[in-house]
C-alpha cells in the first residue's frame, strides 16, 4: 500500500430501492479493492456525496443530499467506521437535490425537481446552517417528458473559485452564478446555451482550467467548451459522440450518459453510459480542446450512475445502480483504458467519493 496506509471511500445509495444509505469502505491503494466498514441509513436516498473539512474529531466531514421531495442535506462525522450525523438535517427549500458541492464556505445543492440551486452556510465544526438563498432556474427544452421545466442536475465551483456553475438538463444550458461568501446570496451572472434536446447532466474541468466538458444525458454526446474564468463565461466549441456508431440508444434500451471524469494529467477523459452499460475512453489533445473516442469497456455491472478517479490516477470506480455493485478498474498509464479488477455489492449504488 501507498505509505502502508489504506484510503477511505464513501458510497451513496437509494434507500427507497433497497440501498443502505451511506456506506463507508476502506481502500487498498495497491489493488484498488474496497472493503465495507459500516453504513447508515438515517438519511433517505443520499444519492450524492461530497467531502469537506471541519472542526470535528477527524477533521473530515461528509456531506450528502437526500433526493426526496422536499429535499434536504446533511453533514456527517466520518472519523469512525460508519458515518455519524453532525448537526441537524437541513431543508434545501427545493425538491429532489441530485448533486452538491462546497464553495466559499457554503454547501451548494442542485435541486433537480424544483429546478434551482440552494446555498447553505457551513459552520466552523462542519455542520450546516439553514439555507441562505435559493436561485430558481427558468425555461425548458424540446423533450416533453424530461424538459417541461428546469432541472438542475449538477452544481460545482470553477477552478478559480470565483464562480459557481449549475448544469441544467431541463433547459439545455449551464448557468454561471456568483456567490457572496458573507451573505450566502446567489446571483445569476450568465447562461451558456447548448444544442436543444441534448439534456446536459454533468460537467468536468480540464486541469488547465481553460476547458470544460459537458456530458449530455438525452443524447450520448460530450460538449467541449472554453472557460474564461476572468469573465465567468462558458463557450461551447464542439460536440462529440461518446458511444460507438449504432450504440446511441436506438435499440430496446436507450443509453443515458451519467458522469464525466478527466484524468489528472489532462490527456484523456472517461464517461459512464447507462443502458449501454459501458465506460467510454476519450483522448484529449495538448490543450484539451479536442475529444476523440478511443474505445468503450464494460462497466462491470448495470446502469453505471457515477465514476470516480483516485488521487493517484491508477484506479477508476463505477457505481452501478441497477446491478447493486461498485466496480474498480486499473487504468492503463499509456492508453487510459480501464481494466476490470474487482467489485463489491452495494445495493442501489449511486455515487462514490474517495478521501
Amino acid at each position: 500500500m501507498d505509505g502502508g496506509s489504506a484510503g477511505r471511500a464513501y458510497i451513496g445509495s437509494f434507500t427507497s430501492a433497497g440501498g443502505r444509505g451511506i456506506t463507508a469502505a476502506s481502500v487498498d491503494r495497491d489493488t484498488g479493492a474496497l472493503s465495507v466498514t459500516g453504513s447508515t441509513d438515517i438519511l433517505p436516498d443520499p444519492s450524492f456525496l461530497a467531502l469537506g473539512h471541519g472542526g470535528g474529531p477527524g477533521g473530515t466531514v461528509l456531506y450528502a443530499v437526500s433526493e426526496s421531495a422536499p429535499g434536504s442535506a446533511a453533514a456527517f462525522d466520518v472519523s469512525g467506521e460508519a458515518p455519524v450525523p453532525l448537526g441537524p438535517v437541513r431543508p434545501v427549500d427545493g425538491d429532489a437535490p441530485t448533486h452538491l458541492a462546497l464553495a466559499l464556505g457554503h454547501l451548494l445543492t442542485a435541486d433537480y425537481g424544483s429546478g434551482g440551486v440552494t446555498a447553505l452556510p457551513v459552520r466552523a465544526d462542519g455542520s450546516l446552517a439553514p439555507a441562505s438563498s435559493v436561485l430558481r432556474h427558468r425555461g425548458g427544452g424540446p423533450d416533453p417528458d424530461r424538459q417541461a421545466g428546469p432541472h438542475a442536475h449538477q452544481v460545482l465551483a470553477d477552478p478559480s473559485g470565483r464562480w459557481v456553475l449549475g448544469v441544467d438538463l431541463g433547459t439545455d444550458s449551464v448557468r454561471v452564478l456568483a456567490l457572496d461568501p458573507l451573505t450566502g446570496e446567489l446571483r445569476a451572472h450568465g447562461e451558456s446555451v447548448l444544442r436543444p434536446g441534448t439534456g446536459p447532466r454533468h460537467l468536468a474541468f480540464h486541469p488547465s482550467g481553460r476547458r470544460a466538458y459537458v456530458l449530455n444525458e438525452l443524447t450520448p454526446t460530450l460538449t467541449v467548451c472554453r472557460w474564461d474564468a476572468g469573465a465567468g463565461r462558458l463557450e461551447p466549441l464542439a460536440e462529440t459522440e461518446v458511444l460507438p456508431e449504432g450504440a446511441s440508444g436506438g435499440g430496446a434500451e436507450r443509453s443515458y450518459p451519467s458522469e464525466v471524469v478527466v484524468a489528472h494529467d489532462g490527456r484523456r477523459l472517461w464517461t459512464a453510459n447507462r443502458g449501454h452499460d459501458s465506460i467510454s475512453v476519450l483522448a484529449l489533445d495538448e490543450d484539451g480542446g479536442c475529444a476523440g473516442a478511443v474505445t468503450t469497456v464494460d462497466c462491470g455491472g448495470h446502469w453505471p450512475r457515477h465514476l470516480a478517479l483516485d488521487a493517484s490516477g491508477r484506479w477508476l470506480y463505477a457505481a452501478n445502480e441497477r446491478s447493486g455493485n461498485v466496480s474498480w478498474f486499473a487504468v492503463d498509464e499509456r492508453t487510459g483504458i480501464p481494466r476490470h479488477a474487482g467489485s463489491i455489492e452495494v445495493p442501489a449504488a449511486s455515487c462514490v467519493v474517495l478521501a
